[in-house]
C-alpha cells in the first residue's frame, strides 16, 4: 500500500507545533538527533529544539560536488541525504568487541564488551536509509549468527522518517525501489509542506507519540498538494540503473575493459564505501595495553578498495584499483541478491556526489550493460 495515497490515519501537525514533537521523544526517553548545519554539509546531530534545524536550506549536488544554498522558504527538509546516513548509530566506525586481560597468576581470561546503548530517536531518515536499515537487519540479525552490539542498539532505534520531495541531481531510488516517499520500516513518518506536516504511525511506539500531539484531520488539498510533490521528485531523477539481471550481466562481463577505464580515475580513497548505507566491512584489530596485562579486540570499519581487504595466506588477491572495483560494483550490484534477495544499492546517489573524482556508478554499470549488449 502507498501511504501517500491514503487519508486514513493520517494527521496534519502544524509547522509552529513542531516542537512537540521532539518534546515528546525527550518525555518518552529518547535523545533525539536529527539534521542539522555543520562545515558546510547537513549530518546529523544532537536535537533539542527546531532552531537547530536547517530551515530555508537547499543542497545542489552532483559527481564531486556537494553544496548547501539558501532556499528561501520555510521548510526544514527540502533538501536530499547528506554524507552521514543511519549505519554509524547501528554500526559505529569503531567499537571494542571484547577484551582479554592477565591475572596476577598468569592465567588468561576474556570478557565480551556489549554496552547499554540509550534509546535513540532519529529525525529526518529518508527512504534510501529505511532500505538500507532493512539490509543491515537482514545481514546483522537474521543470519546464523545475529550480532549483539548491533541488536541492542537496533532494539533503542525509533526512526521519524520524512518523504524526499527535494531529490539531488544524483539521486536515482525509483530505479532501485526505494523511494521518495517512505512506506515502511518507520515509527512514524512525515511529508512536509509550507505549513506542516501530514503525519502517520507506522508502529504502536509511534501511535503513543502521535497520541501526546496537537493534531488534526488532513484535507485533501494537502494530500494533493503531497501526491504533487512526490510525482515531481519522482519525475525529476534522470539517473537510474539499468534494467535486466545486474548479477548476471556484471559477471559474465569481468574481463570488460570498462574495468580498466575507471581505474584510471579511481582513487581507491574508499569514500564511496564510507558514505554508503548499506557498506559494512569491516577490520578486526588487537589493541595491546602498553603494559602488556590486557589487551581490546575492536572492529573497525574498513573498504574493499584497501590492499588489506583481499589479503589471503600471504598476498592480495586483488592486488590493484581495477579489481577492486570490481568487486566493490560486481558485490554491491550482483551477488547481493544472490545474499539478500536484492541490490546492495538504494539509489541515495552518495557515492557519486561525494567521491573526489566523480565517478557515477550507474554510468559505470550502463556502460557495461550497453557495450556487452545487455541495454
Amino acid at each position: 500500500m502507498d501511504r501517500t495515497l491514503q487519508s486514513q490515519d493520517r494527521y496534519f501537525l502544524p509547522r509552529q507545533s513542531f516542537q512537540s514533537l521532539i518534546d515528546q521523544l525527550a518525555l518518552q526517553g529518547f535523545s533525539c538527533v536529527g539534521p542539522t548545519m555543520w562545515d558546510g554539509a547537513i549530518i546529523f546531530d544532537r536535537l533539542d529544539t527546531v532552531s537547530q534545524l536547517p530551515q530555508g536550506v537547499s543542497d545542489r549536488q552532483a559527481p564531486g560536488y556537494y553544496r548547501l544554498e539558501s532556499g528561501g522558504d520555510s521548510r526544514w527538509f527540502s533538501w536530499a541525504n547528506g554524507p552521514q546516513a543511519l549505519k554509524p548509530y547501528l554500526f559505529p566506525s569503531r567499537e571494542v568487541l571484547w577484551e582479554g586481560t592477565v591475572d596476577e597468576n598468569g592465567g588468561l581470561s576474556f570478557k565480551e564488551r556489549l554496552t547499554e546503548p540509550e534509546p535513540l530517536a532519529v529525525l529526518g531518515v529518508r527512504a534510501c536509509d529505511l532500505a538500507a536499515l532493512a539490509i543491515h537487519d537482514a545481514h546483522f540479525l537474521k543470519g546464523p549468527s545475529p550480532d549483539a552490539h548491533y541488536a541492542r542498539r537496533r532494539e533503542q532505534l525509533f526512526i521519524v522518517a520524512v518523504d524526499c520531495s527535494h531529490p539531488a541531481s544524483t539521486c536515482f531510488c525509483v530505479s532501485t525501489g526505494d523511494g521518495p516517499a517512505a512506506t515502511r520500516g518507520y515509527d512514524i513518518a512525515l511529508a512536509e509542506l509550507d505549513e506542516g506536516f501530514i503525519i502517520d504511525a507506522g508502529s504502536d511506539r509511534g501511535k503513543l507519540i502521535l497520541d501526546q500531539l496537537p493534531l488534526s484531520e488532513v484535507n485533501e488539498e494537502q494530500l494533493d498538494q503531497t501526491r504533487s510533490e512526490l510525482d515531481a521528485a519522482i519525475a525529476g531523477q534522470t539517473r537510474a540503473l539499468p534494467e535486466g539481471p545486474l548479477n548476471r550481466i556484471l559477471f559474465d562481463n569481468l574481463d570488460h575493459p570498462r574495468w580498466d577505464d575507471v581505474a584510471q580515475r579511481c582513487l581507491a580513497c574508499g569514500n564511496c564505501t564510507s558514505v554508503c548505507p548499506t557498506c559494512f566491512c569491516a577490520s578486526e584489530n588487537e589493541v595491546p595495553s602498553l603494559d602488556g596485562l590486557s589487551s581490546e579486540h575492536s572492529r573497525e570499519w574498513s573498504s574493499c578498495f584497501t590492499q588489506g581487504h583481499s589479503y589471503i595466506s600471504g598476498h592480495a588477491i586483488r592486488p590493484d584499483t581495477r579489481t577492486r572495483y570490481r568487486q566493490w560494483l560486481t558485490h554491491k550490484l550482483g551477488s547481493w541478491i544472490d545474499q539478500y534477495g536484492r541490490s546492495g544499492c538504494v539509489g541515495c546517489g552518495r557515492c557519486i556526489a561525494w567521491c573526489p573524482v566523480g565517478i557515477d556508478l550507474t554510468e559505470e554499470v550502463g556502460a557495461i550493460c550497453r557495450e556487452s549488449g545487455d541495454e
